[in-house]
């Protein structure tokens, strides 16, 4: 061969491996171009029928029918002890505003006709909330016989702040209006304007705010010790933009989430994403199980606790990579999402029986453990294959699933955690709501008035009660309460004595 040959014939080669590695990273390309339009434009559910997964591991003249089969609906198992009893059609607990129309020869004459019974019909109505002046009269009296003493008056009733203007049913309505209906200042401001004629700037609004902030921090940091001192937390955090003057445009901040299953959360609001944030967030004293995805500042601040805090996986990220690698590489893809569909199914009827710690370590040791053993046998025998590139969809899941797989463990041998992070992913979702309304925060301080009230909102939702109604009469009462009585007016506590007036008024 020619020494002109051999140059063609190296080129020819290094033409075609270029080639094939131009069409590697135009499959992988393709692969996240489709997974982002399926991100924006498609469902956002992660869950398959069983009987779906099953026809992706068929063989593909199994698996295409000659004709058209309509998809079966998920299985569920349906008892008649958990149908819900049919909802009245209206709350017993409204007020009633009763108009009687008796007909026109019955008004002519009405000495002339006896009343034989009615027909009663009901609508459902609605009165828009309304401003009022609440004026307090304080009067003024002498002794009628002691002419020489000094006149008495009582004393004006503790506020929140001397002189100022808005009662705490106001402050109740503009916290709740922000932070739980996602209104932001400026159009509370024209909504109070325009339909009812107060004209209530926005600067004096987000002064009362703070005002209001200020006055439940202590609940919030009563909330704060309850959350941590149970051994077990999960925690997940979410970018805020805020306004950063001198900068120019606006800084990234991150709510961070701290949720104890079966009880409150709170939120902590930091400038960074920094490991070091964890420090603010998780007292020093703390030993126990932090749950949380696989970011690596967990890691990191894991690590300089020495052996402290032990984390815990999250199945549903696990599952979510393996989704978004399922149409790349549905048989292999859709057998791993059937394993973890079978944990899933396991912690389902844990949650039926309302099973205690001690029952999920048992059930999940017995029943959870072999599927979880088979799985990492299959994760290490795809790895060890090669045949999925690392870059590809389905070779970033397989290396994250792998990479958390002693947290992913922990959930078996612990009753109190629980098999994923969507609790807290939950308790995340109200402020995304907001996000896309107040689009940041007004300044770095403001995020942390935003964690108090957000922490006071999601726990009144989590216990079932009415944050406007919970939020008007703690705030009556803090004036006239000391420090050792804030455990009184939590979320919980105050939820708790509700429920005793309730049954005392019943029976």
């Amino acid at each position: 061969m020619t020494p002109r040959e051999k140059e063609l014939t190296l080129q020819l080669e290094q033409c075609q491996q270029a080639l094939a590695q131009a069409r590697r990273e135009n499959a992988l390309l393709r692969q996240k171009v489709d997974w982002l339009v399926k991100r924006v434009f498609g469902s956002s559910s992660e869950q398959l029928d069983r009987n779906q997964l099953e026809l992706l591991m068929l063989p593909e003249s199994a698996a295409a029918p000659a004709t058209p089969v309509a998809v079966a609906a998920p299985e569920k198992e349906h008892s008649k002890s958990s149908r819900k009893e049919r909802l009245a059609r209206l709350p017993e607990n409204l007020p009633v505003v009763e108009e009687v129309i008796d007909p026109e020869p019955v008004k002519a004459q009405p000495e002339a006709w006896r009343c034989i019974g009615q027909e009663v019909s009901e609508q459902l109505d609605y009165e828009p909330g309304r401003f009022l002046r609440r004026r307090v009269v304080r009067r003024k009296y002498v002794h009628r016989t002691e002419l020489d003493s000094a006149p008495v008056m009582a004393a004006l009733p503790e506020r929140l702040l001397d002189r100022s203007l808005p009662a705490p049913g106001l402050l109740a309505q503009i916290v709740v209006g922000k932070y739980c209906d996602h209104l932001p200042l400026y159009r509370q401001e024209q909504i109070y304007q325009q339909r009812h004629g107060v004209h209530l700037p926005r600067q004096s609004l987000a002064r009362w705010v703070e005002l209001t902030a200020d006055w439940l921090k202590p609940i919030y940091e009563q909330i704060r010790v309850g959350v941590m001192g149970g051994g077990y937390v999960q925690v997940d955090e979410t970018p805020v933009e805020y306004l950063a003057p001198g900068h120019g445009t606006t800084k990234q901040g991150y709510l961070w989430t701290c949720s104890r299953p079966d009880g409150d959360v709170f939120y902590r609001w930091e400038t960074s994403r920094a490991a070091e944030c964890l420090g603010n967030i998780v007292p020093v004293d703390f030993k126990g199980t932090v749950q949380c995805d696989g970011y690596a500042a967990y890691r990191a601040f894991a690590n300089r606790r020495n052996g402290t805090i032990e984390l815990a996986g999250c199945w549903a990220h696990v599952r979510r990579k393996f989704h978004e690698a399922l149409e790349q590489s549905p048989k292999t893809a859709g057998w791993l999402m059937r394993q973890i569909q079978h944990l899933y199914r396991v912690e389902a009827r844990l949650r039926e029986q309302r099973a205690g710690p001690r029952l999920r370590e048992a059930v999940r040791a017995h029943q959870s453990r072999p599927i979880v053993q088979r799985l990492q046998r299959a994760l290490l025998r795809l790895k060890s294959g090669g045949k999925h590139l690392p870059q590809s969809l389905l070779g970033m899941a397989l290396d994250y699933a792998l990479g958390q797989w002693k947290t992913l463990e922990v959930y078996l041998a612990d009753g109190r955690v629980e098999i994923d992070n969507n609790l807290v992913e939950n308790a995340i979702r109200p402020t995304a709501l907001g996000k896309k309304n107040w689009l940041f925060v007004g300044e770095a301080k403001a995020g942390d008035r935003g964690a108090i009230l957000y922490t006071l909102i999601e726990c009144c939702r989590r216990r079932g009660i009415d944050p406007y109604a919970y939020l008007k009469d703690v705030l009556t009462r803090l004036p006239k309460m000391t420090n050792h009585q804030i455990h009184e007016v939590t979320p919980a506590a105050w939820a708790k004595t509700q429920t005793q007036l309730q049954q005392q008024a019943a029976s």
